[in-house]
């Protein structure tokens, strides 16, 4: 869900896809946790930081600060895809967050 808000992002906004690396990395994070479960924990505390970093730009991104090396457009457009981009991200914080709990809890059983 995650990886597809980028996407939908990226193919609606037109970015120049210096993101890309963003999904390639969250991407392989993905296959760690997935194919290698003795490192399933910090796997997935990465995932959750990316989560929260995507969720962040996303947010941060939609406002023409001064910071920002590029000026963002101020249309309903623009706004509703980086609602999507970070709606998207809230998923996998959700799943990584009950998974790091629920792994927190086996070792101290």
């Amino acid at each position: 869900m995650s990886w597809l808000g980028l996407l939908v992002h990226n193919f609606l906004e037109s970015v120049d896809g210096s993101t890309i690396a963003v999904g390639l990395v969250s991407a392989g994070l993905f296959l760690g946790w997935w194919r290698i479960p003795s490192r399933r924990s910090a796997m997935g505390w990465l995932l959750l930081g990316m989560g929260i970093v995507q969720f962040a730009g996303a947010t941060v991104t939609v406002v023409p600060f001064g910071f920002l090396p590029f000026t963002p457009s101020q249309t309903l457009g623009h706004y509703l895809v980086h609602v999507e981009y970070g709606a998207s991200q809230v998923p996998l914080a959700g799943a990584m967050i009950k998974q790091l709990l629920r792994d927190s809890g086996k070792s101290q059983a």
